[in-house]
């Protein structure tokens, strides 16, 4: 009966994260269709706009944009979660246990010169997050500038339509979350250990996101932009 038990969690997991990488493969390719697109239409009309992608490995890619930089990163271990939270207390969950696990995909925010100048102590924001189950069904959680509709785990097949809207929701909630500059009193002294790491004296912050759920940010690879 253990033995049984451990068999079906585990061939589960292994499943969920095929379904996760899988999904996480159609969303880089989306989001590298989407720059094409949008770099396309905006060359025309302004030529210094500069809109990329950049790959990092297997479970991370980047898009660059208007100072901007999203990190797109696919966690790999298989997660659940209390039963109180988000689609857990669902009909749909509740018929099948296997539905209680997840893989999970996280779009972050950084300011793009906190990588290209290597300020190790800028912040990045979570955007939103992705859960992917069994079924390769999503659940979609994010920030309120997301504009989310209403989330049916039942209903919501991956598909690479649904993946760039969300690719394109985190763009705009990111663009649309403006850089605030430091009072004058917090930046009248600066340490030589902040001029060596290429702090900026006057380097401003975002004005952050109203998200229900705080998470921890992973460290990033820095690549040269």
């Amino acid at each position: 009966m253990i033995f049984e038990g451990l068999k079906q969690k585990s061939s589960a997991k292994q499943a969920i994260y095929r379904n996760t990488l899988a999904t996480f493969d159609t969303l880089r390719t989306v989001s590298q269709e989407l720059v094409v697109e949008l770099s396309r239409r905006i060359t025309p009309v302004d030529s210094t706009v500069i809109i990329e992608y950049r790959p990092v490995n297997e479970m991370e890619f980047h898009i660059r944009f208007s100072g901007d930089l999203l990190v797109f990163v696919m966690h790999s271990n298989i997660v659940t979660f209390p039963d109180d939270y988000g689609p857990m207390d669902t009909k749909y969950v509740e018929e099948d246990f296997r539905r209680r696990f997840f893989g999970h995909i996280m779009a972050y925010n950084f300011m793009a010169d906190s990588i290209k100048y290597q300020r190790l102590n800028d912040p990045g924001y979570l955007v939103g997050r992705l859960l992917i189950n069994i079924d390769n069904h999503y659940f979609l959680e994010g920030v309120q500038q997301l504009e989310l509709p209403d989330n049916d785990m039942s209903d919501n097949a991956v598909t690479p339509d649904g993946l760039k809207l969300f690719v394109e929701s985190a763009m705009v909630a990111a663009v649309n979350n403006d850089l605030i500059a430091p009072p004058l009193n917090d930046i009248q002294k600066i340490s030589v250990k902040q001029k060596l790491e290429n702090q900026q004296v006057s380097r401003g912050s975002k004005v952050g996101f109203s998200f229900s759920n705080e998470q921890r940010h992973p460290s990033i690879d820095g690549l040269i932009y």
